[in-house]
């Protein structure tokens, strides 16, 4: 049985349906376990096997898995090459990156970019302190949140509100007037459904986030290169406007990751109906609760 674990926001389980989908329509036997948290909970948990499969992104696994030795740059090869390397020696094969990226983004209302005149990070540095700042509770830890703010940017905001990864407890309190600015993510649907300004990263902060599949070196021995070829097909397809789209059909059309990884894992061609596949099992086993 592979185990593929997501991390606690909406595009990452509905990633592990779309791989594990993937896996199932070949006749691999595959569990979803979504929701399991942060990277902080999830890649240890990928590492000592007690998950098989996971789907990443490119920069913020590299900062991750190297110990903040290596950072990330926007090049989409070399932040995949040295991600390789790096999960190389803690016994985890990267597979192929897609094209779909989905990296962080420093969002804030329309009236408050009206208000203050904001259009890139670089402009908060005026009005932060007298601002609150919301998003994941993990976002003071991450190089590519508050850390990175600060370092990159000298952003010190009056107080920080921590609230989900990138979900509907940080939108709500950012259109509710809770928080001024916000961590979201840059396939967030909700940023054009509800008009809200992305402020650019004048600074170049964010790296190359490619969605990416990672899994443990002794499952791609065990299954072979069969394996790595069906994840390798999903990749090739995910664009990120298809990404945007799939997310808006979770987030904004309230239907399941997995019925949304279904149909288009089947419009693509990635599944056989009919051939002898299932669907991946969707229990809910949920021990805990991003690019970030």
């Amino acid at each position: 049985m592979i185990t593929v674990g997501s991390f606690d926001f909406p595009e990452s389980v509905l990633l592990a349906y779309l791989y594990a989908g993937a896996l199932s329509a070949r006749g691999y036997a595959v569990r979803v376990l979504p929701d399991l948290g942060s990277r902080e909970l999830v890649e240890p948990a990928l590492m000592t096997g007690l998950i098989q499969l996971v789907p990443e992104y490119t920069g913020s696994a590299l900062e991750f898995v190297s110990l903040g030795r290596v950072h990330a740059t926007a090049s989409v090869a070399t932040t995949a090459g040295n991600l390789q390397r790096w999960m190389g020696t803690r016994g985890i094969i990267v597979a192929r990156p897609a094209a779909a990226q989905d990296a962080n983004a420093i969002v804030v209302t329309a009236a408050t970019a009206a208000r203050y005149r904001l259009r890139t990070v670089s402009d908060l540095i005026t009005v932060a302190p007298s601002l609150v700042f919301g998003g994941p509770p993990e976002c003071p830890e991450r190089p590519y949140c508050l850390q990175g703010l600060r370092r990159v940017y000298g952003l010190r905001f009056r107080a920080f509100a921590g609230l989900d990864t990138g979900g509907t407890l940080t939108r709500q309190a950012l259109e509710g007037g809770e928080i001024s600015a916000a961590l979201l993510f840059t396939t967030d649907p909700a940023i054009r459904g509800q008009h809200l300004v992305v402020l650019a990263d004048n600074r170049g902060l964010q790296p190359a986030e490619n969605v990416v599949p990672v899994l443990g070196r002794a499952t791609a021995e065990r299954y072979g290169t069969g394996l790595i070829a069906a994840l390798n097909a999903v990749s090739a397809r995910l664009s990120t406007p298809t990404l945007m789209a799939l997310d808006a059909q979770v987030e904004l059309d309230g239907l399941s990751p997995n019925v949304v990884a279904e149909r288009w894992l089947r419009d693509q061609g990635l599944t056989s109906p009919g051939r002898g596949s299932r669907p991946p099992d969707q229990r809910l086993t949920r021990p805990g609760q991003g690019p970030s």
